[in-house]
């Protein structure tokens, strides 16, 4: 099976569109590029893993840029951070990427599996004020690359865009309000997701027009996402980011349990 095998009928267009829906409104909320939704329904559609994994980078790039103008024009994006982390992302992803290579499959999915759970419990039991923000001080500059690399590996060993890791570390750990967190998220992320797809379109695993589709819709979306990630209170907001990980969670624990079986086989 190749990308030629997509679905393009009217149905599909349809299915293409309300996923551009779905990930623009939970990338405007979460400050997430969405690939856990892309990917799955793409290869519902008809792509393999691999081309719909590369088609989803391609299409975030123009969500997380609407997403990114959403939170910039309120002036929640800290572009200092944002660019620190994504230069230890971008370290960390090449480590990510050779773990990858050398891992067994049952263990990166019981170790997506562990990680979920962590940021689940990290999120149900976070606070965070809508009016703080990242001190930088030279501790900071440090912890943040450290982390950029940690989310990096994380990213490339678990195939992650990675805002799932960065909003609530930024919260949490670098004291970053709720809303910057998601705004410097998805601004991290962004070079990276502009980066992977120029490689893919190169090898040729790209179906580009379920790409603009997807990630034209979810552009126009995102600020919907982002208007309602202001409108609930910061609890509220970690709350619904939790449910959204749960989801995952039982998706992941499915696949994981699934692959074990069959290795016992």
């Amino acid at each position: 099976m190749d990308e030629n095998h997509l679905d393009e009928s009217p149905r599909g267009l349809v299915i293409m569109a309300v996923v551009g829906v779905a990930v623009g409104i939970l990338s405007g909320l979460f400050g997430i590029g969405g690939g856990t939704v892309i990917v799955p329904a793409l290869v519902w559609l008809g792509l393999t893993q691999r081309h719909a994994a590369a088609t989803s980078m391609m299409a975030i790039v123009p969500t997380a840029v609407s997403g990114v103008a959403s939170y910039a024009i309120e002036g929640d994006v800290d572009w200092i951070a944002a660019l620190i982390v994504f230069c230890g992302m971008f370290v960390g992803g090449q480590i990510g990427s050779w773990l990858l290579a050398k891992l067994p499959e049952l263990v990166l999915r019981w170790a997506f599996v562990v990680f979920l759970l962590f940021v689940m419990v990290n999120q149900a039991m976070s606070n965070p004020s809508r009016d703080s923000r990242i001190a930088m001080t030279a501790g900071t500059v440090i912890g943040l690359i450290v982390f950029g690399v940690i989310a990096g590996v994380l990213a490339g060993l678990l195939g992650i865009g990675g805002g799932a890791i960065c909003v609530p570390a930024l919260s949490i750990i670098f004291g970053a309000s709720d809303l910057i967190a998601r705004g410097t998220s998805l601004l991290a992320m962004f070079p990276n997701a502009i980066t992977t797809s120029v490689a893919n379109a190169r090898r040729r695993m790209v179906h580009v027009k379920a790409a603009l589709i997807i990630g034209v819709v979810a552009a126009l979306t995102a600020p919907l996402g982002t208007w309602m990630a202001a409108a609930v209170t910061p609890r509220v907001g970690a709350i619904l980011f939790t449910v959204y990980l749960a989801v995952l969670l039982v998706r992941s624990v499915f696949v994981a349990m699934k692959a074990t079986r069959a290795v016992h086989r």
